[in-house]
């Protein structure tokens, strides 16, 4: 295979990964506090066998012993990493809504896994547990949050849960030290990455909000243009390699009438 249609290829697939990714991010433009991902690229350099071998005695000939290093850079997928930047917020009105204002999740019960979350439309079942859509209970003191059926609540800026003049309870609000070791999990909750060094600790500067929703951090147009880009750049991969298989087509049917 050429080199031109070594890279060509790897290029394609990078933009075809590019492309599904942005495909999401587009998809979920209205899901309640959701957070866009974003890939980046760096050159890996091909190195061969001479490149690694110094001529130690330059002294004791005019000439070098080993060919000069021949460096071959390709582009490849660096990283891919969430972006948690603060999404809008809009209000709802509704007293089981809540946004968080700041770098902050709440935490939620999957089975037997504790996750994150910033989506804070929550609902109250029959039996008065405050949970998420998806019925994954909300935590508060490292427990599942149980309201008076019918109350009316009310939130303070810490996350605190009062009916009247009594508080019911406290919604655990935490961040992490690292945010680039969470991971998604689906349905718009996040857990550290298996064997990550990332703590949660308490999310001293987060505000939560009352009766508002965080609205996704997508923006549309970034993302169309982004699409177009990424478009392009993978019908020019697509050319290279249709042009390297005819030259072959070609230099293989001249040899073989030649000979």
């Amino acid at each position: 295979m050429r080199d031109s249609t070594f890279s060509a290829l790897f290029g394609a697939l990078s933009n075809e990964l590019r492309m599904s990714t942005i495909a999401n991010n587009l998809a979920n433009v209205n899901t309640t506090s959701f957070k866009k991902d974003k890939i980046a690229f760096h050159d890996t350099f091909q190195r061969f066998a001479h490149d690694y071998l110094g001529d130690a005695k330059p002294y004791l000939r005019d000439k070098d012993m080993w060919p000069k290093p021949n460096v071959m850079a390709r582009p490849r997928l660096s990283d891919q990493q969430i972006d948690f930047s603060q999404g809008s917020l809009q209000q709802t009105g509704n007293q089981l809504d809540f946004a968080i204002s700041g770098e902050g999740f709440f935490k939620i019960q999957v089975g037997d896994e504790q996750l994150l979350t910033r989506a804070g439309n929550f609902v109250v079942n029959s039996e008065g547990t405050l949970m998420t859509p998806e019925g994954h209970p909300v935590l508060g003191g490292g427990g599942p949050i149980d309201l008076p059926p019918t109350a009316t609540v009310q939130a303070d800026a810490n996350g605190a849960l009062r009916v009247g003049d009594t508080q019911v309870a406290q919604m655990d609000i935490v961040t992490v030290t690292d945010l680039t070791q969470l991971e998604k999990v689906g349905k718009n909750a996040y857990r550290i990455k298996p064997g990550g060094q990332a703590e949660e600790i308490e999310a001293e500067d987060a505000i939560v909000e009352q009766g508002y929703l965080e609205k996704g951090n997508v923006e549309v147009v970034t993302e169309m243009v982004a699409m177009i880009e990424t478009q392009r750049a993978f019908e020019a991969y697509s050319k290279i390699i249709r042009g390297d298989s005819e030259l072959d087509t070609k230099l293989i049917s001249q040899v073989g009438r030649e000979s």
